[in-house]
């Protein structure tokens, strides 16, 4: 093994990752499997967790956990964290993953419903997931929580804004957290920018398409970023391997940004 495999090592580590199947979160479960992590993958859709669950044990060798679970609905966490803890017997790493951005015609348009949703599913789940699995992983020596947060936290857009409030209260819960679960429990924030994942089918690039940087070349959105372009779901796999592993041992209450050089 060599320095860079010792440190990023995961081997006889349970990493369980929210919104798993998919997008960036399947990134992230496919590395730290490779790694050498047991892995519990966990979204609404049990069958597409399944599907990713086979996927990864096929191409690791790793065990794999699928569980279905609504991250929004609160009565519906324990019994994830139970499951994950009665298959592996504990969770060394939580990445809280999922996550949903709606659209809408117009702020007035925005229904109650709409807003709880975003809420529950982006701030309240994180909150209860992390409280529960923080206080198992301190009573079991230690571990690491990860909550992917946005860049739209930072720079909030008017199509957007209960989505950007829930992630800009998870960069809140992130020192908090910190504070609570230290010294064994790392608690951090990965905060994404835009990444080409399925969700990024529904943004407007223009009319016509760049083979080279797969959106619109006559409206690239990006351009302004100093990356000039969005992200590929696996450029987000070096900075999740850095917050799981002993890699990021002195980095807690901390925001590491993924967004391209966001302006």
């Amino acid at each position: 093994m060599g320095y860079a495999d010792e440190l990023f090592d995961l081997t006889g580590r349970v990493v369980l990752i929210t919104g798993g199947s998919r997008g960036l979160g399947r990134e992230m479960a496919f590395a730290a499997a490779r790694c050498g992590a047991d892995i519990v993958i966990a979204s609404r859709n049990l069958e597409s967790c399944a599907a990713t669950a086979a996927e990864i044990t096929a191409a690791t060798g790793r065990a794999v956990l699928a569980h279905q679970v609504h991250v929004g609905r609160w009565d519906q966490l324990e019994p994830l964290a139970d499951a994950a803890y009665e298959r592996f017997g504990k969770v060394d790493v939580l990445v809280n993953n999922a996550g949903m951005s709606p659209l809408y015609e117009s702020l007035g348009s925005v229904t109650e419903r709409l807003f709880d949703s975003v809420v529950n599913l982006n701030f309240k789940g994180p909150f209860r997931l992390s409280a529960l699995l923080g206080e198992r992983m301190v009573a079991g020596g230690g571990g690491s929580i990860i909550t992917v947060s946005s860049s739209g936290s930072l720079r909030p857009d008017a199509h957007m804004l209960p989505y950007a409030a829930a992630k800009a209260g998870l960069n809140v819960l992130t020192e908090g957290f910190a504070k609570a679960f230290g010294p064994t429990v790392r608690v951090n924030t990965l905060m994404a920018g835009p990444f080409l994942t399925d969700i990024s089918k529904a943004w407007d690039f223009g009319d016509q398409e760049s083979e080279a940087t797969g959106y619109g070349s006559q409206t690239n959105p990006f351009a302004h970023f100093p990356l000039g372009r969005a992200g590929n779901p696996p450029e987000i796999i070096g900075a999740a391997l850095f917050l799981m592993s002993d890699a990021s041992s002195f980095t807690t209450g901390s925001i590491l940004r993924a967004d391209g050089g966001l302006p």
